[in-house]
C-alpha cells in the first residue's frame, strides 16, 4: 500500500494512496508519468515526489510543460486560506480538469450552502455530499439550486476515473457509530470488513460529528468555512483477543499504519470517523487478437488485489473474473464460457457453428 506524504490538502493525499494502490494492482493507467517509470511508487520521497501530480499538477513539475497552469496555480495559496481562486484573482482561464484533485473540488472556493453545511472549499479542504440519515449512497451526483451539477468527493472519484478510461461504483456512508446517525443504520464494522476482505481499501472522512462549519477570515471573512477534516486510507482491520475492533489505515502523512479502535472516539487530527467512502473499480478489456482463425485472446485491466491474513499467515487473489458470450444484444444472451480467473488475459478456441457474430464481457464475480 503506497504512503505517500501530505501535499495540498489530506484528502488528496489519501486519494493518492488509494488510486497508487490501483495502479499498482490491476489498473495501470490512474498514473503514467514519468515518476519511477509510469508505476505509481510506494512512497513520494525523494525522485518518487513527482508521484504528487497525480492529485495536485502543477505546471513545470512531473513532465508537465512550465506554461501551463495545473491544479497548485489555478487554487493553492496556502493552507485553509480563504481568498479566492488563483485563477480567479490573475483573472485568467481556469486549466481544464487532469488531476484528482480538480474532480473531487479539493482546494476550490467556488461553493455555497454545500448540503446545508457550509461553503468552500478552502484550501486542503473537500465535501461530502452525506445521506444524513444513514442511508448509503451509491454514485450520487449531488446539485445546485439550479439543478447543475456540484463536485463532491463522491462524484469527483467517478468523473476521474472515467477521464482515465476506467469505470467504478463510488458509495459514502455516515458510520453506525456517529451518534447523528438512526439506530440501525450506517457504515458498520462488519461492511468494513467485507470491504477489505473483498479487496477493496476504503477512504475515511474524519469530521466532529456536529461541527459542520466554522469562521475563518485569513484572508478574508468567511462565516460558513469548512470545519475541521482529515481524511485516511482503511486497508485492514484486527479484531484482539478481547472481541475489540480496529480498522488499520495509512494517516495520509507518510508516517506508516495508523490503528484505532472501531468507536466513535478519536482516530487522528483530534477527530473521529464521520463517515466512509467505498470505491470499486470496474474491469474492461484493452485488447482483442486473434492468434489464429479459431483463438481469440482477450486482455483486460481491472482490481487485481492479494488479502493477507495475518493470523493464518496467507496470502490470496481476491478478485476473480468469468468470460461471458453473447450471439446477439437484442436481447442479450451472455453465458459464461471461460473462468473463474484471477488473471487479466485469456485465450478462447472458439467453436461457434454457424454462427457469424459473438460478443464478449468480461464479468467481475462478488466475492
Amino acid at each position: 500500500m503506497p504512503d505517500y506524504g501530505w501535499e495540498y490538502g489530506c484528502m488528496g493525499t489519501a486519494c493518492g494512496n488509494l488510486f497508487g494502490f490501483w495502479d499498482r494492482n490491476g489498473l495501470p493507467n490512474f498514473y503514467t508519468g514519468p515518476t519511477a517509470g509510469g508505476l505509481a511508487p510506494l512512497d513520494s520521497r525523494g525522485t518518487n515526489a513527482g508521484i504528487r501530480s497525480m492529485w495536485a499538477s502543477q505546471a513545470g513539475f512531473d513532465g508537465r510543460p512550465a506554461h501551463q497552469p495545473g491544479h497548485v496555480d489555478d487554487y493553492w495559496q496556502f493552507y485553509e486560506c480563504t481568498d479566492s481562486d488563483n485563477y480567479v484573482r490573475l483573472g485568467r482561464p481556469e486549466h481544464a480538469p487532469d488531476c484528482i484533485g480538480d474532480f473531487i473540488g479539493l482546494n476550490q472556493k467556488k461553493w455555497t450552502n454545500m448540503n446545508d453545511e457550509c461553503d468552500g472549499n478552502i484550501d486542503a479542504y473537500v465535501f461530502v455530499y452525506w445521506d444524513k440519515t444513514g442511508q448509503r449512497r451509491l454514485n450520487f451526483q449531488p446539485t445546485n439550486a439550479a439543478g447543475q451539477p456540484v463536485p463532491d468527493l463522491q462524484s469527483g472519484l467517478r468523473a476521474w476515473t472515467r477521464y482515465r478510461g476506467y469505470e467504478a461504483d463510488v458509495f459514502t456512508q455516515l458510520t453506525a457509530f456517529n451518534p447523528t446517525v438512526p439506530p440501525g443504520r450506517g457504515f458498520t464494522f462488519s461492511d468494513l470488513r467485507r470491504e477489505i476482505d473483498a479487496g477493496y481499501p476504503v477512504l475515511l472522512f474524519l469530521q466532529e460529528f456536529s461541527r459542520y462549519y466554522r469562521s475563518l477570515s485569513n484572508p478574508v471573512p468567511m462565516a460558513k468555512a469548512n470545519p475541521e477534516i482529515h481524511s485516511m486510507l482503511a486497508y485492514g482491520y484486527q479484531i484482539d483477543e478481547e472481541g475489540t475492533a480496529y480498522v488499520r489505515y495509512r494517516e495520509s502523512w507518510a508516517s506508516g499504519d495508523g490503528f484505532s479502535r472501531w468507536t466513535n472516539e478519536i482516530f487522528q487530527a483530534g477527530l473521529p470517523c464521520r463517515g466512509v467512502i467505498g470505491y470499486h473499480p470496474k474491469p474492461k478489456i484493452v485488447a482483442v487478437t486473434r492468434p489464429s482463425d479459431n483463438m481469440l485472446t482477450l486482455r483486460w485491466e481491472g482490481p487485481r488485489a492479494r488479502l493477507y491474513n495475518a493470523i493464518q499467515r496467507t496470502t490470496n487473489w481476491v478478485h476473480r473474473y468469468v468470460i461471458e458470450r453473447a450471439t446477439t444484444l437484442t436481447p442479450p444472451n451472455f453465458v459464461q464460457v471461460a473462468g473463474p480467473t484471477t488473471d487479466q488475459q485469456i485465450t478462447l478456441f472458439l467453436d461457434c457453428g454457424c454462427v457469424t457474430m459473438s460478443f464478449f464481457r468480461v464479468r467481475l464475480l462478488e466475492p
